[in-house]
């Protein structure tokens, strides 16, 4: 099983030979080689915030094979093991890695561990309306208005927008946040990584997916809220984060998540129930290689998200037994 790497450092080491530019797919990812034989059904539950992604790929997939059909159903990371443990879906996409809880239930039930496969580059956003001045916001700023316990260190509180320095009318306007529920991968990234795992404050409202966040951004001028950059609409503003107060702010561009300085990049997941004994049955293996192919990745593009650098997507098939091309 491939481990999150929770560190930012190794994370950017594993981007490090991303595309040369960074909106197009890296050249060394060859396109989809359609085979034979492949037909029969697939179920993928699991991550809201690769839920588009997953139905683009479907699309695609099943127009190389109209005798497949693909259903998806993307409620929230935490659907994805329960579902792969008792064989309710053959693929479960998560935004964040599995827990060690989740692992040991895979592995009481099937005697192995989950295999995963990294999908796409995420610079998991802040947005705040699209008329907020504010231009950047700290880790610890992040802290101080999401979290009760604010366990990066701050002493205050920040409940209006004159705390993080916005200036004039915006100055007394109290804060709005926006959410995930504790169901989705997003909710638990930002947790560990803007909040240091502290918990959120009572007043954050929760959405029941990351369109929703999005949504209610746009609708309130007050507002901030956090989701997968492939949710941006032109209603909303992706601000800059910092690692520090007062440090180098970064946008969520391609350009920083592949250089690993905008602080909240992840990986987006697919975990699989593959016997380590055995190798993966067609229907499977192709729409892995599908994923991974340059077709795939121009998906990862047109929804928004940053494609893998070839290195990342030869590592993950060749964990899965699997070739490119082939």
């Amino acid at each position: 099983m491939l481990k999150m790497m929770s560190s930012f450092t190794v994370l950017a080491t594993a981007l490090a030979t991303g595309p040369a530019s960074a909106v197009d797919v890296d050249p060394s990812i060859p396109a989809y080689s359609k085979s034979s034989g492949v037909d029969g059904s697939l179920k993928s539950m699991g991550s809201d915030t690769l839920n588009n992604l997953m139905t683009l790929w479907a699309e695609g997939f099943m127009g190389q094979y109209p005798n497949v059909k693909i259903e998806i159903e993307g409620k929230g990371s935490g659907t994805a093991p329960p579902a792969l443990i008792s064989g309710t879906a053959q693929f479960g996409p998560m935004s964040r890695p599995m827990r060690p809880t989740e692992i040991d239930d895979f592995e009481k039930k099937w005697g192995y561990k989950p295999t995963a496969f990294r999908n796409a580059v995420d610079a998991l956003a802040v947005f705040v309306h699209k008329d907020n001045p504010i231009k950047c916001l700290s880790l610890e700023q992040l802290d101080q208005i999401f979290s009760k316990t604010r366990k990066r260190g701050a002493k205050s509180d920040v409940t209006t927008w004159g705390q993080v320095g916005v200036t004039g009318e915006w100055a007394a306007t109290a804060v709005s946040m926006y959410g995930r529920n504790s169901a989705s991968g997003t909710y638990g990234y930002f947790k560990e990584t803007a909040l240091a795992n502290g918990d959120y404050k009572d007043t954050v409202k929760e959405q029941p997916g990351s369109s929703a966040v999005v949504q209610a951004v746009a609708s309130d001028k007050s507002a901030i809220g956090y989701s997968g950059i492939g949710y941006r609409t032109a209603d909303v503003k992706a601000v800059a984060i910092s690692n520090e107060t007062g440090g180098e702010c970064f946008d969520p561009s391609p350009e920083t998540a592949y250089a690993g300085d905008y602080p909240i990049t992840r990986f987006l997941y697919t975990y699989v129930n593959k016997n380590p004994g055995r190798t993966l049955e067609p229907l499977r293996a192709e729409f892995i290689k599908y994923v991974l192919s340059k077709d795939g990745q121009e998906g990862v593009i047109k929804d928004g998200y940053y494609p893998l650098p070839a290195a990342v997507v030869d590592e993950d098939l060749a964990v899965l037994g699997l070739k490119a091309g082939s």
